[in-house]
């Protein structure tokens, strides 16, 4: 399974100066022109808007610095599953009425092909992964979008680490780019054994429960190889 389909493919931006009205209002207006019954959205703002129906299917657009090239994510069954950039907003229009009228994903890309999502994705649609296997999915994700893109050594620990199957039970947090591990799904986490914290210098440095320091490794392996061998015998899975 793969997460490297998910990656935002931006279009070329268009000539001439941004269409003037809050993003809602352009979106309302292309919708009319097209045909199509969009729903109210939750919330809007000048370069945003937000669509959210009581089964927890959303859609967040964004247009970010006046720009015509719009952000698009989509979300459902406590996931974000798909994401996309294009310049076209009566394509926006059509994947937000698509989503919201209850299509699925592969459905959604058909009328809409700038969305990108993965296999992880299309899988958990068909059957929930669990809150633990969905986070894994999530971070693993991430890093075929902005700002994480630009963080090479973070993706390759956290591959490193859920490659093993002892780290996949338990439930991945962040605090900026470190990687640590709890027992508890929710917050607040409850943290067990050794943290990682990839430096942009692209080595490992491995941090006991305390946070000092106990090893720096040059690869990911070796930093996650740290962290299993020093996990109490009854870490996990997490709850």
């Amino acid at each position: 399974m793969t997460s490297s389909s998910s990656g935002v493919v931006p279009d070329p931006l268009p000539p001439g100066p941004a269409v003037g009205g809050g993003l809602a209002d352009r979106l309302r207006r292309t919708a009319a022109e097209l045909g199509l019954d969009l729903p109210a959205p939750e919330k809007e703002w000048e370069r945003s808007a937000e669509f959210k129906d009581a089964d927890g299917r959303r859609v967040c657009i964004n247009t970010p610095n006046r720009r015509r090239r719009h952000d698009v994510r989509f979300r459902k069954q406590g996931a974000w599953l798909a994401t996309g950039r294009t310049a076209d907003l009566a394509a926006v229009v059509r994947a937000t009425v698509a989503w919201m009228s209850g299509a699925d994903l592969e459905q959604t890309r058909a009328v809409a092909p700038f969305i990108r999502f993965g296999d992880w994705a299309v899988a958990h649609e068909r059957e929930p992964f669990d809150p633990v296997e969905l986070a894994w999915w999530h971070k693993l994700d991430r890093y075929h979008l902005p700002p994480w893109d630009r963080r090479p050594h973070s993706r390759a620990l956290t591959e490193a680490a859920h490659a093993q199957p002892a780290l996949r039970r338990l439930m991945p947090v962040n605090s900026h780019y470190l990687l640590r591990f709890s027992t508890r799904v929710n917050f607040p986490y409850a943290s067990v054994g050794y943290s990682v914290d990839p430096h942009h210098d692209g080595l490992y440095v491995v941090r006991d429960e305390k946070g000092e320091v106990v090893a720096r490794t040059e690869t990911p392996e070796e930093a996650v190889a740290l962290v299993v061998a020093a996990l109490p015998e009854d870490a996990g899975p997490a709850r």
